[in-house]
């Protein structure tokens, strides 16, 4: 089982549904508190955390790393290592020690 003890699964249904109401203007907290589900969730669905948008930019593999063959492979891998030092430069620098 690949699900994490205590992880729940929302169909997308309700991902979509969740969307919609934080653009009529309803507010995380209010969405969360009345369905029971976390605003990290929600706002992983909204794509406001800063790793939702480097996952789906370039997401990372699942299980052993399998040999780059082509120049495109080395291109992906290249751009997702750059974001990813991106990301961890702006979190040195938020938390004082860059």
């Amino acid at each position: 089982m690949s699900r994490k003890k205590g992880q729940k699964q929302y169909p997308e249904t309700v991902k979509q549904f969740i969307r919609n109401e934080v653009a009529k203007g309803r507010s995380q907290r209010e969405l969360s508190i009345k369905y029971g589900i976390s605003r990290y969730s929600i706002q992983s669905w909204i794509g406001l955390r800063p790793e939702t948008i480097i996952r789906q930019a370039a997401p990372m593999p699942k299980g052993r790393p399998k040999q780059l063959n082509t120049i495109t492979d080395y291109k992906k891998e290249n751009r997702r290592l750059k974001m990813e030092v991106e990301l961890l430069r702006d979190f040195l620098l938020l938390t004082g020690k860059g």
